[in-house]
């Protein structure tokens, strides 16, 4: 409270934007969310989609959810987070776009000018993505970071596969996620 979304949205990494949309298609009752982040330099691009099987909206509900004015306690955590992540997208050359039915889950869209003097880091995304990763044993994360063609991605569903009986949130697997997510990122830099 009493925070404003310019005052905010200077500092707020992306990663968390990227946390709390993930966080509201868990909300919506997605079982999948699929995240990829694409950093183009040449173009002076970056893009951060967020798609998920959940229940979907109508375009009154997207228009609800944009608005920064709109706060229930029911969608108080969705009210905040788009109208953020949205004008953190705008001081950042960039935009937010939402396309979304009722049924066929959500695809939420933010652009940014890579180069901008107003675009926020990106943020850890190792520790983000091991939260949502172990947020939920039903929820599958598919996740591609693209930085310049360069590419690092993680699924779920595999490692589930690959693991058998035991469970991400097993203390030696979250370690070697932890491990695992930290060079993927980090190696993305080093092409």
């Amino acid at each position: 409270a009493g925070l404003s979304a310019e005052g905010e949205t200077g500092v707020r990494e992306l990663s968390l934007h990227i946390l709390d949309l993930a966080q509201n298609a868990r909300e919506a009752g997605a079982s999948q969310v699929s995240i990829s982040i694409e950093e183009a330099h040449a173009a002076d691009r970056m893009t951060i989609r967020i798609a998920d099987n959940g229940r979907g909206m109508d375009a009154a509900t997207i228009r609800r959810v944009t608005d920064p004015f709109f706060t229930t306690r029911r969608t108080r955590h969705v009210g905040l987070g788009i109208p953020l992540a949205a004008a953190a997208a705008a001081q950042a050359g960039g935009d937010l776009s939402i396309v979304s039915q009722p049924g066929q889950g959500t695809v939420v869209t933010l652009s940014y000018q890579l180069s901008h003097w107003d675009r926020a880091p990106l943020g850890d995304m190792p520790a983000t993505l091991l939260a949502i990763l172990l947020g939920s044993e039903a929820f599958d994360v598919r996740y591609m970071h693209t930085v310049d063609g360069s590419t690092f991605s993680v699924d779920s569903a595999e490692l589930r596969q690959e693991l058998g009986e035991v469970p991400l949130t097993h203390p030696a697997v979250q370690q070697w996620l932890a491990e695992y997510l930290a060079e993927g990122e980090s190696n993305l830099w080093q092409g």
